[in-house]
C-alpha cells in the first residue's frame, strides 16, 4: 500500500506544478466587473505580469508593468510568493523520485527512502501553502476594491487564473500529505544478550550458553525474548 501511496501523491504533485506553472504564467487574475463596463464587447483583463485588453473581433493588446518599484506591495509579494512556490515544487518533485521505494539508486536502505520522501512530501505541502497565501491575498484585495464605495479606480472581478491557484494549491497539499503519510516507522533493532553458567557437580563441567534478544513495541514496552538455539549455543558438557 505505502508505494502506491507514494505514486499517487507524486502524480499529484506534479499535475499540481502545472497547475502552478499556468496559474503563474496566467494574465487573467482579475477581469474587469461587466456592471461598470460602457461596452460589452470589450474586456479588460490583468495578471502578474502584464495588463490586457480584448475586443469581440479577437484582437488582443497586452502592456506589460513598465516598473517594479512601483507596483502595489500585494503584487510583488504575490508574485515572489508564486515563484517561491515553483522552486519548491520543482525540488519537491525530484526528492520524491528518489525516495520512491520502487526506485533503486545504489544502496539506499528502505529507512533512508522513507526519510527522502518525507522531506519530498514537506517540499510539497509548503509549495501548496505558498501558492495558496498568495491567490487568496490578490483575491482578497480584489474582493476588498470591489465592494469598497470609496474606492475610484477600475473594479474587476476573479479572474480564471485564481481558481487554477486554488486547484494548484489543494493538490499540492494533498499529494504531500499522501507522501508523508506513506512513511512508516521503523522499529529499532533487537538487542541481544547472552551468557554463560558453568556449575561443576560429581566431577563434570557442563557450560551452558543462553541467549535472549531485548525488542520493544510500540508502546514503548520491552520484552525479552530467547533467541533460537544454534550449533555454537548447544549446551556442551565437558568431563
Amino acid at each position: 500500500m505505502s508505494p502506491g501511496l507514494q505514486v499517487v501523491g507524486l502524480i499529484l504533485g506534479v499535475v499540481s506544478w502545472c497547475l502552478q506553472s499556468s496559474c503563474t504564467s496566467s494574465q487573467v487574475w482579475k477581469t474587469r466587473s461587466q456592471v461598470e463596463s460602457v461596452s460589452s464587447s470589450q474586456w479588460q483583463f490583468e495578471g502578474l505580469w502584464m495588463s490586457c485588453a480584448a475586443t469581440s473581433l479577437g484582437s488582443v493588446q497586452c502592456s506589460k508593468f513598465k516598473t517594479v518599484l512601483g507596483l502595489p506591495a500585494h503584487l510583488q509579494v504575490c508574485r515572489a510568493l508564486m515563484i517561491l512556490s515553483l522552486l519548491l515544487g520543482l525540488a519537491s518533485i525530484i526528492v520524491s523520485v528518489l525516495g520512491l521505494r520502487c526506485t533503486k539508486i545504489g544502496r539506499t536502505s528502505e529507512r533512508a527512502k522513507d526519510q527522502i520522501a518525507l522531506t519530498g512530501g514537506v517540499l510539497f505541502i509548503l509549495s501548496g501553502l505558498s501558492t495558496l497565501t498568495a491567490v487568496s491575498w490578490y483575491a482578497g484585495r480584489v474582493i476588498h476594491e470591489f465592494y469598497d464605495r470609496l474606492y475610484g479606480g477600475v473594479r474587476f472581478e476573479l479572474g480564471t487564473g485564481l481558481y487554477l491557484g486554488w486547484a494548484a494549491s489543494c493538490l499540492a497539499i494533498l499529494g504531500g500529505s499522501m507522501l508523508c503519510c506513506s512513511c512508516r516507522k521503523t522499529a529499532p533493532p533487537a538487542r541481544q544478550f547472552s551468557y554463560k553458567l558453568s556449575t561443576t557437580s560429581q566431577g563434570q563441567k557442563i557450560c551452558v550458553q543462553f541467549s535472549y534478544k531485548l525488542s520493544t513495541t510500540s508502546q514503548g514496552q520491552k520484552i525479552y525474548r530467547a533467541a533460537p538455539a544454534s550449533d555454537s549455543d548447544i549446551a556442551k558438557a565437558y568431563v
